[in-house]
């Protein structure tokens, strides 16, 4: 289905929600990747190595495939053709990212969904910045792949919506009731 052209400030708001929301967890991973470096660097014993295993293995299914892949990246990616298509405020279109993750304009479980995820990691960053050497590497370890899955699910989920012009899942904007 070829997508109807739109004014440039929907497909900037569209690109812009997308891009920003890919930037944020991009970020993260550039960011913990030299922590499990080095973490892997001091070397690790066979308890270590089983915990990091066990970690990213479920890393990778809880964070990756259920949080992003089935979750997260399609919400992501309808918000964002939903910010194509629709006629939104500037304010939307200029918080676009936020749009997209939820933070606001969403359903109530929505809303919810992405406050409470967010305030869970940040806990969670500020409790695993505490742990020493191999440990956080380890705990990193996992997050780096999680959000490396997730990373791939939202250029995936966003090149196929964007291809295909249909909503993967509803954006969940109050009131609207298309796709």
């Amino acid at each position: 289905m070829i997508m109807v052209e739109r004014p440039v400030s929907h497909r900037f708001a569209a690109i812009w929600g997308m891009s920003g929301v890919i930037t944020i967890v991009l970020f993260a991973i550039v960011r913990l990747s030299p922590i499990v470096l080095s973490a892997l660097a001091v070397g690790l014993d066979a308890l270590q190595w089983l915990v990091l295993v066990a970690n990213v293995g479920f890393m990778a299914w809880s964070e990756g495939y259920r949080g992003f892949q089935l979750k997260f990246s399609p919400r992501v990616a309808a918000r964002a053709l939903y910010l194509y298509r629709e006629p939104t405020s500037s304010w939307i279109r200029f918080m676009a990212p936020l749009f997209c993750i939820g933070y606001f304009a969403a359903s109530p479980r929505t809303r919810t969904i992405a406050w409470i995820g967010t305030i869970g990691i940040v806990v969670l960053v500020l409790l695993v910045h505490r742990l020493d050497q191999p440990w956080r590497g380890i705990i990193d370890a996992g997050v780096v792949v999680g959000l490396t899955w997730g990373l791939i699910s939202l250029i995936v989920w966003s090149v196929s919506v964007w291809r295909s012009g249909r909503y993967p899942v509803s954006p969940k904007v109050p009131g609207y009731n298309g796709d």
